[in-house]
């Protein structure tokens, strides 16, 4: 107990020097001991109650096999306006400014009768109730504190490591009655006073919070006045699309020699090193983070070399997997391990929305994200600088290929633009538009089509999605820099079994990426086994596209090749939605680009 305490008093740099100093085995499991609060080993069973930590306060909550975020904001919510509908209570949902809360509004003279209720509903069986004073913000400053009920359903895994609890709670708010109107107790996203007569009506959930997806059919009783569209909501889809692959697929493995006899000439270093194929089912956990974090995601499009996941349900409406075969038609269909490559024809994706999501399957959502995280409700879209640089002069045959591509990207920026870019992107999931690749792709034709020919990373290539569409979307005034919480470590390093025990704890990130940029393959084990610890605990709810395990279990005894023969194939008719085209691009595109240079050539501009 002594050593736990002096280890949660030292700061995160020392911490992760001391686990440096333990055997290599032994780090995540004896750090995990010392920072996790709770959680463990044991399983539970379905069902039962266990105490976790909710917010910093025990709690008991119920076992479950699965849940999200957005399921509990409905369960919390829907159970409250059910209580109140049989008491007979009038009340109104409104949406607030933390949209993984839902509030419901009632008048005050009404505080007692609400009292009873939340303690006798039969609805309300389980739930947590608490009473909490809230402060005026300062859109208020003259108010005085309020009370506000809150209640939940708080339910956690198995092992109790995930709670999902307080933070998706409903609020009850008390308006005061002043002649003939009531008014609100704190800031609201819509009105601060309105009549006490109120016009009932029922409207979509997505009206009530930004994290609820537009195709949400869920309804909730309001208040006619309070029954508006927000200006800053994102209505348009979003998709999602991975790049994927399974290196000890022998039958991949066997069409990664042919290309590599092919290729003739000599390849960087890490053009074609193992580890850029290697898979510790991170595609399983990255998608999961999705399905619980951006549940206001349409699609996922997965691309893969006529790869399947084993435990991938290739039936599920959500997901579709395109392969090399289709990505590259034009070009003869054949298979390409260049990243960038394959990133150049993204936008070729037959049914993509024009707005997207581009991540690695080593890149997680940490904690639940609205759209607006990524993009802007005008269709702007967000990119996230990191103070890494490619460096400066052309590319050269012996730079890292990330490093080229960057400066291949910079050259066509001064070209195109004049001015001169140094900073990479955070290895974050990239905010995309489809018209820009495809503005992109017609202005540098020649060079997008030479990049989609390498079938293997190359000097010469560019890299559109990682930075070169961010900062043409920049330059162009349809992307602007954001901000984003974002943690990054490399599987290699001594000090990432502390950082992912940390995450365990915390959950404070955004976004992780658990990268691995050039392993001994030595080391495989040991990171496999890190990351079988670390990510089924962090993200241990299954999502609805995958398989059960018994039937995962039998699959992984087939090439990832084999299944894509067996399950993908086999596939009745058309699964894949009506296209949702970008917008059609202007005739004027090469005079608009000019437009843009020749503004930014002036002597004001």
């Amino acid at each position: 107990m002594i050593a736990l305490r002096l280890y949660r008093l030292l700061p995160s740099p020392v911490r992760r020097r001391l686990v440096q100093m333990l055997p290599a085995h032994r780090r995540i499991g004896l750090v995990r001991t010392f920072v996790r609060p709770s959680g463990g080993d044991t399983v539970h069973p379905i069902g039962s109650r266990v105490t976790v930590d909710d917010g910093g306060v025990r709690t008991r909550a119920e076992v479950v096999a699965a849940a999200t975020p957005l399921q509990m904001w409905h369960r919390n919510l829907t159970a409250v306006t059910a209580a109140l509908d049989a008491a007979g209570i009038r009340y109104h949902c409104l949406r607030n400014d933390d949209h993984l809360r839902s509030t419901v509004a009632v008048v005050a003279d009404q505080r007692e009768a609400v009292r009873r209720t939340l303690t006798s509903a039969p609805v309300l069986s389980g739930a947590h109730v608490r009473t909490v004073e809230v402060r005026p913000g300062r859109h208020q400053p003259d108010l005085a504190p309020t009370e506000v009920f809150q209640v939940w359903f708080p339910v956690t895994d198995a092992r109790a490591n995930v709670v999902l609890g307080s933070q998706f709670a409903c609020e009850i708010e008390f308006w005061t009655r002043d002649g003939d109107v009531v008014r609100a107790p704190r800031h609201n996203a819509v009105i601060d006073e309105t009549p006490v007569e109120p016009e009932p009506v029922r409207v979509a959930a997505a009206l009530l919070s930004h994290f609820v997806p537009e195709a949400d059919d869920h309804t909730y009783g309001t208040r006619r006045d309070l029954a508006v569209r927000a200006f800053d909501r994102v209505g348009f889809p979003i998709d999602a699309v991975y790049t994927w692959v399974d290196g000890s697929d022998p039958e991949w493995l066997e069409r990664k020699r042919a290309a590599l006899h092919d290729a003739g000439g000599p390849l960087h270093a890490v053009a074609a090193n193992s580890s850029r194929y290697h898979n510790r089912d991170e595609l399983r956990y990255s998608m999961r983070s999705l399905h619980s974090f951006a549940p206001w995601l349409r699609r996922i499009f997965l691309i893969t070399d006529s790869q399947l996941p084993s435990w991938l349900d290739p039936y599920h409406p959500m997901v579709t997997v395109v392969s090399h075969a289709e990505l590259f038609a034009d070009l003869g269909g054949r298979s390409s391990f260049n990243s960038h490559a394959i990133e150049s024809r993204l936008h070729r994706i037959e049914g993509l929305a024009e707005h997207f999501l581009y991540l690695n399957d080593d890149v997680f959502l940490g904690r639940p994200l609205l759209p607006t995280h990524f993009f802007h409700s005008n269709g702007i879209a967000k990119f996230f600088p990191s103070p890494a640089q490619f460096g400066l002069g052309d590319a050269k045959p012996g730079d890292l290929p990330v490093n080229a591509a960057g400066k291949n990207n910079r050259r066509q920026i001064q070209r195109q633009f004049g001015v001169t870019i140094t900073q990479k992107m955070k290895h974050t999931p990239f905010a995309l538009r489809r018209s820009i690749m495809q503005q992109i792709e017609q202005v540098l034709q020649t060079e997008v089509t030479q990049t989609a020919a390498h079938r293997f990373r190359h000097p010469g290539d560019l890299a559109i999605p990682s930075s070169l569409h961010q900062y043409w979307a920049y330059l162009t005034a349809q992307a602007v820099p954001g901000d984003i919480e974002y943690e990054y470590a490399d599987l290699g390093h001594p000090s990432t079994p502390a950082r992912l025990a940390e995450l365990l704890v915390n959950r404070n990130r955004d976004v992780f990426c658990l990268n691995d940029t050039d392993s001994d393959p030595r080391s495989w084990a040991e990171q496999e086994s890190m990351l079988a610890d670390f990510l089924p605990r962090y993200l241990p709810f299954p999502a609805p596209f995958e398989l059960p395990d018994d039937v995962v279990a039998e699959r992984r005894k087939v090439g990832a090749t084999a299944l894509w023969r067996r399950s993908y194939r086999s596939v009745p008719g058309n699964r894949r939605p009506a296209p949702i085209d970008a917008p059609t691009l202007p005739n004027n595109l090469l005079n608009t680009v000019a437009d843009f240079q020749a503004v930014l050539r002036r002597p004001d501009g």
